[in-house]
């Protein structure tokens, strides 16, 4: 893997978490709900303007993984 920008790395960031909430068949609404159980206040519209805009902070992916359920990511998923 030879990802060399942080445009790339973060296209990539959030491709990889839409494509497990479709796995998943979890609604931005839903995934709202579960990240206010691990501590963080997000909207359906919060998660979609992130998402639009490609950029999120570390702390956001990581509770997403942990409201998805997921129990790690290798790098080569991303």
């Amino acid at each position: 893997m030879n990802i060399k920008s942080e445009e790339a790395w973060a296209e990539r960031a959030a491709a990889f978490l839409k494509h497990k909430w479709k796995d998943a068949e979890v609604t931005y609404a839903d995934l709202a709900r579960r990240l206010r159980k691990h501590g963080l206040k997000e909207t359906e519209a919060s998660i979609t303007n992130k998402l639009a805009r490609g950029t999120f902070p570390a702390t956001f992916f990581l509770a997403c993984i942990a409201a998805l359920e997921l129990e790690g990511v290798a790098l080569e998923e991303i």
